[in-house]
């Protein structure tokens, strides 16, 4: 038995195992509250998701029944193990080995209840204020968790409506949290499904696809190459503290997320370039990369998914535009630079 996952990578793995294996192998879409087959295709605006989802949620959001086994598996004797320090990647000789190991998240189920409970005890009931403030990390940074399936977003949700029920946090920090959980996340698996672009310049909205080619010969201000970006060496000091965070901590704040993205729109040479070297960084240091949220993100901050137009700029026509300047007055820039300094 294995999760769903609508990545086309993973499910060229579940497909190589399934023709080797001799026993039935199912696939179980627990990665998300409802099966993202219920609802059978993708939607334009999250707006436009919502009542479909909350006509489905009852059905799923439930408390899982504890089943016993039809049948216990009992080991075989003598059965060969690994020993828990070993390398389980030795011999991969393709593998990129320039990415260290981080020590900001450990992983594992237990951790993973861990991060919770200090999440839904200790900082739920702030969730409002603080989840657009980098400097505070005020969200649940549970994503790493979810990617690796060390935790469900069931759990998460009914921990979450438990905390609000004793009075730990009100409701509308719990309604704010789940948006993002349920709401936003749900729809970025759909998008993935249904969209084999997904990872890519062709997955653009069409009206965006018109705008960033109508601008694509516009001079950009300022250019870097992908090794100028992945060295955090260019003039924005915020951007570079969000890409040294992403690179040290294998995590990024979500406003630094689409501030990221669309200064790297701005900077590369062309729009689809932009969305290649958004992906190639997001998927080699981000802890949750690979994931139907990061390319789902990538495409909001870039092609314009999951958005409508602006007014019309250069660069960007009208996709929408973060400026260094209104996104610093939005929380306090200077301390999460500092932590996120060379040096810090």
């Amino acid at each position: 038995m294995s999760d769903e996952n609508p990545l086309r990578e993973p499910e060229r793995w579940r497909r190589t195992l399934a023709r080797k294996l001799r026993i039935p192998f199912w696939t179980v879409d627990a990665d998300v509250v409802v099966p993202s087959r219920v609802f059978g295709r993708g939607f334009f605006l999250l707006h436009h998701f919502r009542p479909h989802l909350k006509r489905e949620l009852p059905r799923f959001l439930i408390e899982p029944a504890n089943f016993a086994p039809a049948k216990r598996w009992q080991p075989a004797k003598n059965i060969d193990g690994d020993a828990l320090d070993q390398d389980i990647t030795a011999g991969f000789n393709a593998l990129d080995r320039s990415v260290k190991p981080v020590n900001t998240f450990r992983g594992g189920a237990h951790s993973a209840r861990q991060r919770l409970d200090q999440f839904v005890t200790h900082e739920l009931a702030g969730y409002e204020h603080a989840r657009g403030k980098p400097e505070q990390q005020g969200t649940s940074r549970l994503s790493p968790y979810l990617h690796f399936g060390h935790i469900s977003p069931v759990r998460i949700v009914l921990q979450v409506n438990q905390a609000v029920a004793d009075g730990l946090a009100p409701a509308i920090a719990r309604d704010r949290y789940l948006d993002q959980l349920i709401g936003w996340r749900e729809l970025s698996v759909l998008f993935v499904r249904h969209n084999p672009h997904y990872d890519s310049w062709e997955s653009a909205e069409p009206w965006a696809r018109r705008t960033l080619e109508n601008h694509a010969a516009d001079p950009r201000p300022h250019t870097y190459s992908l090794a100028e970006l992945e060295r955090a060496e260019t003039h924005d000091e915020l951007w570079n503290a969000a890409q040294r965070e992403m690179v040290a901590s294998g995590w990024m704040h979500n406003v630094m997320r689409m501030y990221w993205a669309k200064k790297i729109l701005e900077w590369a040479p062309n729009p689809a370039t932009a969305f290649d070297w958004a992906v190639i960084l997001n998927d080699k240091y981000q802890l949750d990369g690979r994931d139907p949220n990061g390319y789902a993100g990538i495409a909001w901050a870039i092609v314009g998914k999951h958005d409508r137009p602006w007014f019309d700029r250069p660069v960007f026509g009208s996709v929408r535009y973060m400026a260094e300047a209104s996104t610093r007055r939005k929380f306090d820039a200077d301390t999460y630079i500092a932590r996120n300094s060379p040096t810090g």
